[in-house]
């Protein structure tokens, strides 16, 4: 028995054990086997199974069927359900990226709490809940863009 690592006596080796390629004058070896599902070498890529969808490195998240623009890594939902139970604080736009305004509303919910005593603040705080209430709506229905402009997805 030869050492580890060396070829059996009378095996050519051809710049290391196990051979890496035919020798030289030989035809070239068939391609390896590919598997299914996978693309064989030197073909084109194959069809995409149903129900898979090539990647878009401009678009992770899909894009709008209407306009084709790339859209938000943010829900549509979860930006609304946000927005809808604490709207007043402006948590739903805090999680898309308006905080101007997420913080406008919630600048003035404190404001209205702390006037509420003056009968003034409540009025503010009805206002800031029907505003929650109809952006929260908005952003169900998709029509409020993230922070950089791409629509929420569903």
């Amino acid at each position: 028995m030869p050492p580890q690592g060396m070829p059996p006596q009378g095996v050519p080796s051809y710049g290391g054990y196990p051979p890496q390629g035919p020798p030289p004058g030989y035809p070239p070896q068939a391609p390896p086997p590919c598997y299914p599902g996978q693309p064989q070498p030197g073909y084109p890529g194959q069809p995409q199974p149903f129900g898979a969808y090539a990647a878009d490195p401009s678009a992770p998240y899909g894009r709008d069927p209407m306009t084709g623009e790339p859209l938000s890594d943010k829900s549509a939902i979860t930006a609304g359900l946000l927005q809808f139970f604490l709207g007043a604080f402006g948590v739903g736009r805090f999680y898309i990226g308006s905080t101007t305004i997420g913080g406008i509303q919630l600048g003035l919910t404190i404001l209205g709490i702390l006037t509420s005593i003056l009968f003034v603040g409540l009025f503010v705080v009805a206002g800031v809940g029907i505003w929650a209430l109809v952006d929260s709506v908005m952003m169900f229905t998709r029509s409020v863009p993230d922070k950089y402009g791409r629509k929420l997805r569903s």
